[in-house]
């Protein structure tokens, strides 16, 4: 008897034994798609030319997005002597790099005068951004003013003084003032500069004792005009 007992408790023990090795298959994971990025439709950079000077031209710039969308300051402005250098980036001329604002201004300088260049912007890893890109044009070495004042006038006529200042960064050594008359407007006799008329459109040159001005300086012609109705006054421009 105890020995069926042990025989059918060891048949018992191995069949739980094998029943409890039995393994379960691990059920396999389905991928996670990751999101597709969609960037807002917002320009990552604004850009503008805030100031020029004869040798520099200062650019302020906005950026509004970062990356991946965007871009992290600081940034290169590169300028371009032609438009079509700047659409391919070919050859820039000068370069200069912002400082750590993310709303801010960058100089670039020891340009020529009177010049127009083309910028655009680069991020510190060289990628181009493909949207701020227009032109710029430094000031003159030299520029003057002209202002004119009616002295006399009379049913068919006026006397004008002209004052020339020169309000450039360089002395002068000649200046040209024209204007446009508007109506049937005659320059009869100048003194202080030599006038010249084509139609309605005028030019009076400098004297040969009077071309030369300091910065600030100034000096004045006059002109004796007939006309059939005397105007309120004269706009005219000037240039070296």
């Amino acid at each position: 008897m105890l020995r069926m007992f042990l025989a059918v408790t060891t048949v018992a023990l191995a069949v739980w034994g094998g029943a409890s090795g039995t393994t379960e298959p691990t059920p396999t994971a389905t991928p996670t798609p990751s999101p597709t990025l969609t960037c807002p439709p917002v320009l990552p950079i604004t850009a503008n030319v805030a100031g020029v000077t004869t040798t520099s031209v200062t650019i302020s710039y906005s950026i509004f997005l970062r990356p991946p969308c965007g871009y992290d300051p600081p940034m290169t402005v590169s300028l371009f002597a032609s438009r079509e250098d700047a659409q391919q980036w070919r050859t820039p001329v000068a370069v200069a790099v912002s400082g750590p604002e993310r709303d801010g201004s960058v100089t670039v300088d020891r340009l020529t005068p009177d010049t127009e260049y083309w910028y655009r912007f680069t991020d510190v890893d060289g990628r181009r951004h493909p949207y701020a890109f227009s032109s710029a044009r430094t000031a003159s070495l030299t520029s003057c003013r002209a202002t004119a004042t009616i002295d006399a006038r009379w049913d068919n006529g006026f006397v004008a003084r002209v004052t020339v200042r020169n309000t450039g960064t360089q002395p002068l050594d000649r200046w040209l003032v024209s204007w446009r008359w508007s109506g049937d407007e005659r320059v009869q006799t100048a003194w202080g500069g030599v006038a010249e008329a084509a139609g309605a459109d005028v030019t009076v040159r400098n004297a040969s004792y009077n071309g030369a001005l300091a910065l600030d300086g100034a000096t004045t012609f006059g002109m004796l005009v007939t006309t059939s109705s005397v105007p309120d006054g004269l706009t005219m421009a000037c240039a070296r």
